[in-house]
C-alpha cells in the first residue's frame, strides 16, 4: 500500500493506494500516530484503495475515535467494493463518507 500525505495548516490529507489489510494496516497506524498531533481535520482519499480488511477497519475506527476528540475525519472517493464493506460492518453510521 502507498500512502500519499500532505498537510495544509491543521488539515492532514492521506490518499491510500492498494490494499489496507493485515500486512499494511500497521503502516497506516504508524503514519497516523506520527502525524495526528495538532490535526483538526483528517481527510482520507480512498479513490485508489482496492481492498479493506478488518485490520484496516480497526485502524480507521481508532483514527475516528482520536478525531472525535480533536476535530473531524472525512473519507472521500470510496468505490463500491469498499462502500459495501462499510455498509455490511455498520461503519457507515460511524464514519463520515463523502
Amino acid at each position: 500500500m502507498n500512502i500519499m500525505k500532505t498537510t495544509e495548516g491543521s488539515a492532514l490529507n492521506l490518499a491510500l493506494e492498494g490494499r489496507l489489510d493485515t500486512t499494511t494496516a500497521p503502516q497506516l497506524e504508524a503514519e497516523l500516530r506520527n502525524s495526528m498531533n495538532g490535526i483538526t481535520i483528517l481527510n482520507m482519499d480512498f479513490e485508489k484503495l482496492e481492498y479493506l480488511s478488518s485490520a484496516g477497519l480497526r485502524v480507521l475506527l481508532a483514527a475516528q475515535k482520536t478525531m472525535n476528540k480533536q476535530g473531524k475525519m472525512v473519507i472521500r472517493h470510496v468505490n463500491e467494493t469498499i462502500r459495501e464493506v462499510f455498509e455490511v460492518t455498520g461503519f457507515t453510521g460511524i464514519l463520515t463518507i463523502e
